[in-house]
């Protein structure tokens, strides 16, 4: 086996394990169910966690590069139609776990900036999914750093948000603002630092080169029905620190987050 083979079954494990772990997650706090309102949230978030770990373990079974249409399996489960259609189910999923803690520290504490960020969070995501379709369809990459650059926005808005709800929130929501913060600044310091300029470079190399774009209707038919079956590593490099990230650590902050105990109903404190 080489090195892009290798990596396969590395996301293939992590997959699995995932999983596993979602698994014994879910037992634990069907275990250790709370009372009050706090059990409604926790069992929305294990519900989109669901479809995030099952979204990302099927990527990581059947992974592709969209643009170039490379796959490491020959089926049209692989084709980039499937794949991105899974990735915006999982993607939007995530993103409403990331509302969902918003919104409930956010009425907890009766901030209302917050609480504004958090209404906002999937339908930028939204956009963010229409412009990744863009990309894959037509090949413009340009697509992608619209993409990305909304994903970072939206990171970058979290934590202003959370750092503003700091002052407000009790010792125990502290924990988990903190660690959230932590997160969302690493995410979205990498999306501006490595994604966003990675998408940006292809797409001024590809204005350079002069490449065609297929149209809309031509690009569902060749992301549908064209794939490039490939395990050589240099087509996979650019994309492995993204993936392997993506498809295990951004897993694990899914599961996690249905551990948070935030109610969803509280009586507000006017923000002063």
């Amino acid at each position: 086996m080489n090195d892009a083979t290798y990596w396969w079954h590395l996301l293939c494990a992590i997959a699995g394990l995932n999983l596993v772990a979602w698994t014994a997650s879910t037992a634990w706090l069907h275990r250790n169910r709370p009372d009050g309102t706090t059990w409604p949230h926790q069992r929305l978030q294990l519900l989109l966690s669901a479809l995030y770990v099952l979204g990302c373990g099927y990527r990581s079974f059947l992974p592709v590069f969209d643009v170039p249409r490379v796959v490491m399996v020959d089926s049209f489960a692989s084709s980039v139609i499937v794949g991105r259609t899974v990735a915006t189910i999982a993607e939007l999923s995530f993103a409403a776990q990331w509302a969902l803690l918003l919104r409930g520290a956010a009425l907890t504490t009766g901030h209302r900036f917050s609480l504004r960020v958090a209404h906002a969070i999937v339908p930028l995501i939204a956009i963010a999914e229409i412009n990744s379709w863009n990309a894959v369809l037509t090949t413009r990459n340009i697509g992608h750093v619209a993409e990305e650059t909304l994903w970072g926005t939206v990171a970058v808005l979290s934590v202003l948000a959370m750092l503003a709800m700091w002052p407000l929130a009790t010792a125990r929501g502290r924990r988990w603002l903190g660690m959230a913060i932590v997160a969302g600044a690493l995410y979205a310091t990498y999306m501006f630092t490595v994604d966003v300029p990675m998408y940006w470079a292809r797409w001024v190399a590809d204005e350079a080169a002069g490449r065609a774009y297929p149209t809309l209707a031509a690009g569902i038919i060749d992301a549908s029905d064209r794939w490039t079956v490939s395990h050589d590593w240099a087509h996979w490099r650019s994309e492995v620190v993204w993936m392997t990230l993506y498809f295990s650590v951004a897993v694990w902050i899914s599961i996690a987050l249905a551990h948070v105990r935030l109610p969803l109903r509280v009586e507000r404190r006017p923000h002063p």
